[in-house]
């Protein structure tokens, strides 16, 4: 349901890598699926619907979006399978526990569990 003033798209640049690369990525490490839209830019529905903007002069500042994980351990383990470069390993915070991780376009994530 969309909700004005609420979180509804992601965007992300993928200037720093291929978004062939980006997309295997994601793939590969969180089972995800995109939907081309041209030559630069491809779209993933993964419980917030984005898109990765390879197109440096469209590409908007690096975010630093959050993931959520049943199984922190095995996703870090498919994240380091898949070419993801850990920048923070497993550390607690108030409300569970989470890691960073760089993707192959340079993008930071992080990716939390309770």
């Amino acid at each position: 349901m969309k909700l004005t003033g609420k979180l509804d798209y992601l965007e992300l640049p993928a200037t720093g890598g291929t978004l062939d690369s980006v997309k295997a990525f994601y793939s590969a490490a969180l089972g995800w699926s995109f939907t081309d839209y041209g030559p630069t830019y491809s779209a993933f529905a993964e419980g917030l619907d984005g898109g990765f903007q390879a197109d440096a002069g469209e590409a908007a500042a690096k975010p630093l979006p959050v993931l959520y994980s049943e199984a922190l351990e095995e996703t870090l383990a498919a994240v380091e399978n898949a070419g993801g470069a850990i920048v923070k390993p497993i550390f607690s915070f108030p409300g569970g526990r989470r890691f960073h991780f760089t993707d192959p376009a340079g993008n930071e994530l992080a990716v939390w569990g309770e």
